[in-house]
């Protein structure tokens, strides 16, 4: 019962004419309090369906602080409400009250008053035996909690050989668990359970934790179908998408432009090639790291003034090729909206695996600017197939149609030659002028050096330079001349590819020694040990003679015979599939359908005891009919879901000089690292011949090998280091290998 001080009576006494609606007035903001309170809890309490009145409550029990303060504050004004109805009628039968209005103001006028006290005493009633009830739920809720919470503050790092890397993966995300917003997304909070949820559920290092198998099962809505791409027949809403304001975009765009009837005549071959196949529709964001605002956009104010183009060149082609496939795309070109754990990074020159792993990579002196990401390697996309750790995404050249070819056979010149290079730089370094000399003797050379008109280029007198020319200006030059001509730098563009595919030679130097970030500095710094023996090895290896010449500038008679060579030699415009459209949209399409970063990769299960009676499983790998390598066994009782297909499987051993990605070539084969986890057993050693006197399992990114002078045998420890690049002379590698597809090394025969 709540008591009134005497001023208080004093002033109600005061306004004996208009106590009445007073009265009413504070019933109103009684119920109009109620009403905006049921009203505003969030949908805690709140009257949704058809038949509910504004006095049905209806609970949502959001959680256990939450719930109990929004019952508390109801329960505290419905306890005001009703002292202050209380107070109001023990005024009203008062002497004075009746006395100054009972004449004025029937009593019967105001009957419905008393109706809604009985619903507010109906509702206050109601609250209270909701709170009864949640308090129960909640209590219950809080126990299975502390024995939940108790078993996240007890979690200990398992000790399963099968995830020999589940101790230092946890170690390694108590250091760094907030470098990367992604692992709050997944649901790490720095507690030692939450890395292991993460490491065994998101990744696969670790086991599954028991008690997080122990759920109640609920039954589940029918997962919806997934939304199937289809092969787009228009590009004007790519270009809408890739926006505007920098003139890398303009120029991304005009390439677009230029090439779609290419792109729509590939998707239909390809179309036909599939054979109405499901495709899924992926969701994918695309961040063109190098315009951004935060890198400095250091090309964007470049393409006019003959800047490096061809990453622009491979992500006009990327774009095209993704949105053709009928995928759901969106472009960005501000860090801001990066904030993803699944991505592929497209990277020019590559990254390989004793880079990418920061550890490692820390303690063995290869950590770089541009490294230690901890990614899967095959995430980082290559413009070229140079390193098969790395997946080769590519760009395409322009195609020709017949009678294109035959208009430029007919009209070729061929006492004439393109230098390579855009920049004055590349004519700046010394060594050019003897060669030079001799190739002016046999041709007249032309140059396309950006220059402006009151400082022109430093170039020699009898070098006919256009100044920077437009694409398609540039391309009918290339159809008009013989050679293409490097001077050792750009290092792989694609400008190489574009001449020969408008029936140029192209003459490079070969670098002796090669160059390598130990001895070249545009190669310091990057994430890659690959030695390079010429301007374009890919041109070297992959296309040769008679379209590709490389030889030594500092062999005058080399150099010379090349030239008079080159110019009696007829050569027809040539383009390898893998850089015309139907080639990136099968490569992409592949990756795209097959390549999966985030599930677990299996290994056929081991029994756990042996008795004499069973019989040892068959080795999944068995020697091939001529003894000099391993395939995948015929009789082997287990076939993996993998990608490449384990069918096309070759274990070589290579020499102690090679790398994998030598040794694999030299066979005409391509080195597959996914193949790795096959072959990093000891047995692997036995069914080679190769005698082990101890084996051990170390983080080496050489592994597995062995080193035949001491008979010692290596296996890898640590998935993220298994590399197709490096050697040692100490050791002799095991090499995964497969096969691939005329004109398409990155798939192999049966990947698509």
């Amino acid at each position: 019962m709540i008591t009134v001080n005497a001023d208080g009576k004093i002033m109600v006494r005061r306004c004996l004419v208009t106590l009445r609606p007073f009265r009413i007035f504070v019933l109103g903001i009684g119920f109009f309090t109620l009403c905006f309170l049921m009203t505003s809890l969030g949908g805690q309490f709140s009257a949704k369906r058809l038949g509910d009145s504004p006095f049905t409550i209806r609970t949502e029990v959001m959680g256990a602080l939450e719930s109990r303060g929004v019952l508390r504050r109801m329960s505290d004004m419905l306890e005001m409400l009703m002292k202050r109805m209380d107070i109001l009628a023990r005024l009203e039968n008062s002497t004075d009250f009746h006395r100054g209005d009972e004449a004025r103001f029937p009593l019967d006028r105001f009957q419905p008053a008393a109706g809604l006290m009985e619903r507010i005493q109906a509702i206050a009633q109601n609250v209270s035996d909701i709170a009864i009830k949640v308090d129960q739920i909640l209590r219950n809720s809080l126990l299975n909690g502390k024995v939940m919470e108790g078993r996240r503050d007890q979690c200990e790092v398992p000790r399963d050989p099968k995830y020999p890397d589940c101790a230092g993966k946890v170690e390694w995300m108590r250091a760094r668990w907030t470098s990367d917003p992604c692992y709050a997304f997944f649901g790490v909070d720095g507690t030692e359970c939450s890395f292991l949820i993460y490491l065994s559920e998101v990744e696969w290092f670790c086991p599954p934790l028991p008690w997080r198998n122990r759920t109640v099962a609920v039954p589940s809505p029918p997962v919806p179908p997934r939304p199937q791409a289809a092969f787009r027949r228009d590009l004007a809403h790519l270009l809408e998408l890739i926006g505007t304001g920098k003139e890398s975009l303009s120029f991304m765009k005009k390439r677009i432009r230029h090439l779609a009837q290419q792109w729509l005549r590939a998707a239909r071959r390809l179309e036909q090639k599939l054979a109405g196949r499901q495709r899924d529709q992926k969701h994918i964001l695309i961040h063109i790291g190098f315009l951004t605002e935060e890198s400095g956009d250091v090309f964007s104010p470049r393409v006019l003034k003959g800047g490096p183009l061809g990453e622009m060149v491979q992500w006009a082609d990327i774009l095209a090729a993704l949105f053709v496939l009928g995928h759901s795309l969106r472009v960005t070109v501000s860090l801001k909206e990066l904030q993803r754990c699944r991505v592929r990074v497209i990277d020019t020159f590559g990254t390989e695996p004793a880079y990418n792993h920061e550890e490692y990579a820390t303690l063995r002196g290869y950590r770089t600017n541009w490294g230690y990401w901890n990614l899967q390697p095959a995430q980082f996309m290559t413009m070229f197939p140079h390193t098969p750790d790395n997946s080769f995404m590519g760009f395409v050249s322009e195609e020709l149609n017949q009678t294109e070819r035959q208009l430029i056979k007919a009209n070729k010149v061929s006492s004439m030659a393109v230098v390579y290079g855009k920049e004055a730089s590349i004519w700046k370094v010394g060594g050019k002028e003897k060669f030079l000399a001799i190739l002016n003797k046999y041709m007249e050379i032309h140059g396309t050096v950006y220059y402006e008109t009151q400082r022109p280029p430093e170039v020699p007198a009898f070098v006919k330079n256009h100044g920077l020319l437009p694409q398609h200006e540039f391309q009918q030059l290339l159809r008009k001349a013989k050679l293409f001509i490097g001077f050792g730098f750009p290092y792989e563009g694609p400008a190489p590819l574009e001449a020969i595919a408008n029936g140029c030679v192209f003459l490079q130097a070969r670098f002796r020694p090669p160059h390598s970030s130990l001895n070249h500095e545009f190669f310091r710094g990057k994430p890659t040990s690959r030695e390079v023996s010429s301007q374009h090895p890919y041109a070297e290896d992959f296309i040769g003679k008679p379209h590709v010449w490389t030889v030594d500038y500092n062999n005058s008679e080399e150099f010379e015979a090349a030239i008079k060579t080159i110019m009696r030699t007829q050569v027809d415009p040539y383009l390898p599939y893998e850089y015309t459209c139907e080639g990136m949209l099968e490569r992409i399409h592949a990756y795209i359908q097959h390549q999966d970063f985030c599930t677990t990769s299996s290994l056929p299960p081991s029994p756990k005891t042996k008795s004499p009676a069973m019989q040892s499983p068959p080795s999944l790998l068995a020697l091939s009919p001529n003894a000099t390598h391993l395939v995948w066994s015929p009789s082997a009782g287990w076939v993996p879901q993998a990608w490449p297909p384990v069918a096309s499987l070759q274990v070589w051993v290579s020499e102690p000089q090679h790398t994998c990605t030598e040794t694999c070539r030299r066979h005409g084969l391509v080195c597959e690292p996914t193949f790795f986890r096959f072959l990093n057993k000891e047995e692997v050693f036995l069914q080679l011949s190769i005698a082990c006197d101890s084996t051990e399992y170390e983080m080496n990114h050489l592994y597995p090998a062995v080193a035949e002078n001491v008979h010692e045998c290596y296996l890898q420890k640590e998935p993220l280091l298994f590399s197709c690049a490096g050697y040692n002379t100490k050791y002799r590698r095991l090499c995964p290998c497969r096969d691939f597809r005329q004109g398409q090394v990155a798939l192999c025969r049966d990947c698509l």
